[in-house]
Order: structure tokens, then sequence, then C-alpha cells
């Protein structure tokens, strides 16, 4: 059995669709991942409840 569910999300920065790998066996996750195609900081946000995604973002890193 699998914890890991691919998921596309949309660069924030150069609008392209990216596919990130999200840990279905955490409630809660947050970090920071580089855009696959320009190479600038995500912020993903991640909420899961009983296997589903239920709260998904992808923003500019202020940092």
């Amino acid at each position: 059995m699998s914890f890991l569910e691919p998921v596309p999300i949309q660069c924030p920065y150069c609008g392209e669709e990216i596919g990130i790998m999200v840990d279905m066996s955490c409630a809660r996750q947050d970090y920071i991942e580089d855009c696959q195609v320009c190479c600038k900081p995500i912020e993903i946000s991640v909420s899961v409840e009983n296997n589903e995604i239920v709260g998904l973002s992808a923003r500019p890193d202020n940092d």
C-alpha cells in the first residue's frame, strides 16, 4: 500500500502545471518545493482527512 499520491498543481510564478507527491498518511503538511520548470520556491500546504485531500494551496514563497 502506497501512501504517496501524485497531485498536479499550478506554479504561482510561471503558471505551468507540475506534479507533487502528497503523503496521504499525514494530516497536515507545509513545505517548500522548487518548481520543476522555473526553479522558483513554492510554499505548499496540504490537509488530508480520511485519505482525501481536503485542502491544498501553492503560493509564492515569501522568504
